[in-house]
């Protein structure tokens, strides 16, 4: 990944809104000192912004907020309750207590902020508020964006690495009379030509065990191709017609 990339997607991150509250920050401040950032998260939010205006408000669970408050009391209850004779143990936990109490409480925010976002950003963020907290960083889920230039998304895709469970989520593409949608994949120890991971069925996604024969270190490296195809498929095996191109980005990440 060169770090005109790296760049670009701390930008896309930042207006996705998947950075935690410290990252937020320090990014919000990098980009009054480069230009180039500035540039970049402008770029995505005039990209993103005419999605909002395509959805409608999901409304989450009925009792979703009072279970995350719930729990926030609690953690905050055995914090308060700890017994001074085990004070250093109490130290260890009180600090995982102190990262989950942290994390529910931003749940919670994104909770009340998402209700209004663009498709593309709550595909993302649907991730992080209703996933379990994940024990290892492998787990966490890889992202990739489909779109030509500077217009809408027209799919995004997400994988499970450890389990290479794949999910196609259409944003703005809709069906092609006569044509099909199919995936490629390409990655040097492939070979020289792409491989086709499938073609798209009448709902645009695949098989979640589409990418099943590949490992997560490949498809990390990878470079993804959704292109245009006769019915059924490319008659060739590679692809023919107009192609859109996303690589994978972990939906969360450090600075």
């Amino acid at each position: 990944m060169t770090d005109c990339d790296d760049l670009d997607m701390l930008a896309a991150e930042y207006v996705l809104g998947t950075l935690d509250a410290e990252e937020r920050t320090r990014v919000a401040q990098r980009r009054q000192a480069d230009a180039t950032l500035n540039d970049l998260i402008q770029a995505w939010e005039a990209r993103l912004a005419p999605l909002a205006d395509e959805i409608k408000d999901v409304a989450p669970g009925p009792h979703l907020l009072e279970r995350i408050e719930q729990r926030i009391e609690e953690l905050e209850a055995q914090h308060d309750t700890r017994d001074n004779a085990s004070q250093q143990a109490d130290s260890d936990r009180a600090t995982a207590d102190t990262g989950n109490v942290v994390q529910l409480q931003r749940r919670l925010r994104f909770w009340q902020w998402g209700t209004g976002l663009a498709t593309a950003a709550a595909l993302v963020l649907a991730v992080l508020l209703l996933a379990p907290l994940p024990t290892q960083q492998e787990h966490e889920p890889f992202v990739a964006v489909f779109q030509q230039n500077d217009q809408q998304p027209a799919f995004m895709v997400s994988v499970e690495l450890p389990s290479r469970e794949l999910h196609v989520q259409a944003v703005s593409a809709e069906p092609l009379p006569d044509k099909s949608y199919q995936m490629w994949i390409k990655e040097d120890s492939l070979g020289p030509k792409p491989r086709s991971v499938g073609v798209l069925n009448d709902n645009l996604s695949l098989a979640a065990n589409a990418l099943s024969e590949y490992s997560p270190e490949l498809l990390k490296r990878a470079t993804f191709g959704i292109s245009v195809e006769p019915p059924g498929g490319s008659p060739t095996g590679q692809p023919t017609g107009p192609a859109i191109h996303g690589y994978l980005y972990p939906a969360t990440r450090r600075l």
